[in-house]
């Protein structure tokens, strides 16, 4: 059952939803060769328990840590190691915070120093894909016309769409209603109502879409061993229409990047 939030409490889910984003704001600037992820899992705990909230992940489903870290051919749900970062490495972030009895839950996928080509454009074809799909979350339409969207606009580039692991709606609890595919047939699934709130999380290969779970009983890795790329984004249906809550302007920032991507997604593009 879908369960729409009221506008006060889509401004509680907007300030769990920015402390996971300034969380990782925080983390790209440690991030470099050399660092282990359980160095920036413990970093990340830090800063969200300093800041008044408690780490959604740990502890929810047995998770062990406050992120998931996903190097390389790791999808997602990679749990922080000692082995540190090289330079061309890909790292996905995913990070969760509870705060006011809410959940913020978004990701982000970091380039470790000098990343190839290749790998570098599948970052941004699956950047893209989300915000892809995020213009099809709006009254009118259905769950599987952003999954199709996404679909459609990787497939054209080449690249395969994860089918075993989905976006989810999020609230109180971290997976409420709709479960929210990056694949589909418009037209289809649950329809979209005002106030609901959904993580939209593409998970694109640059290889074949098979995957399997290693022995640790989380981490999701690509079975031919190529890279996959994740990107997450809270985003609530606000006058008919998605309206961000997280925003990576805060990794931006760190990189020293400018970006208008996320303004046509925001009530007020100056105001976080």
């Amino acid at each position: 059952m879908i369960i729409p939030k009221t506008p006060e409490e889509i401004e509680l889910m907007r300030q769990s939803a920015l402390l996971v984003s300034k969380t990782l704001g925080m983390l790209t600037t440690e991030l470099k060769p050399g660092v282990t992820t359980l160095e920036l899992d413990k970093k990340a705990e830090e800063y969200i328990r300093d800041h008044g909230a408690v780490p959604g992940f740990k502890g929810l489903y047995g998770c062990p840590s406050s992120i998931l870290t996903s190097v390389n051919e790791q999808i997602v749900h990679g749990l922080p190691t000692n082995r540190p970062l090289e330079d061309g490495d890909i790292v996905s972030i995913d990070c969760g915070t509870v705060m006011n009895g809410f959940y913020g839950d978004h990701a982000y996928t970091f380039e470790v120093g000098e990343v190839a080509a290749e790998t570098k454009k599948l970052l941004q074809i699956t950047k893209e894909s989300l915000y892809v799909g995020i213009r099809e979350f709006r009254i009118g339409n259905r769950v599987e016309d952003v999954g199709s969207a996404i679909q459609r606009f990787c497939e054209a580039e080449g690249y395969t769409v994860v089918r075993e692991l989905v976006g989810h709606g999020v609230g109180r609890k971290m997976h409420e209603d709709p479960e929210m595919p990056n694949y589909g047939k418009p037209g289809r699934g649950k329809k979209f109502v005002e106030g609901m709130v959904v993580a939209i999380e593409p998970m694109i290969n640059l290889g074949t879409r098979n995957i399997k779970q290693l022995n640790d009983g989380w981490t999701i890795v690509t079975r031919d061993g190529k890279p996959s790329a994740h990107f997450e984004h809270d985003v609530a249906l606000v006058n008919g229409k998605p309206e961000l809550l997280s925003t990576f302007k805060y990794i931006y920032q760190a990189l020293g990047i400018e970006s208008n991507e996320e303004d046509e997604f925001r009530a007020n593009p100056l105001v976080l």
